[in-house]
């Protein structure tokens, strides 16, 4: 589970990540970056629209995603803001595939961040 003190909750968060961030593209997933100038902790947010299936299956991939997230706190900045938005196909993925298009999405993010300042 992710701790409460990372998840983003507020629409206004989740709105200004995803237009002011760096996108990165994965075959599963769409991971949001930005890197802003009030150093909370890292807050990460999901998005898992009905594209990906029935509630149960939303469910799943949410708690999934969850669980991959939680391994990549501790390599992100204070004042990351993230926000992963799942895609139909991660409902046949495993947690190991989800990790991994995870830790490369946000290897991407960062190299575009750091290109366009």
């Amino acid at each position: 589970m992710l701790p409460a003190r990372y998840r983003m909750t507020r629409s206004t968060e989740f709105g200004t990540t995803v237009s002011r961030g760096v996108r990165a593209a994965q075959p599963d997933l769409v991971v949001h970056a930005l890197r802003t100038s009030e150093p909370e902790g890292p807050r990460i947010g999901l998005v898992v629209s009905k594209a990906v299936g029935n509630a149960v299956e939303r469910h799943r991939v949410a708690r999934r995603l969850r669980h991959v997230a939680r391994g990549v706190i501790p390599e992100l900045d204070p004042a990351d803001r993230v926000v992963i938005r799942a895609l139909p196909g991660s409902r046949n993925q495993i947690s190991a595939r989800l990790e991994q298009e995870l830790r490369t999405a946000l290897r991407k993010a960062r190299s575009k961040h750091e290109a366009s300042r």
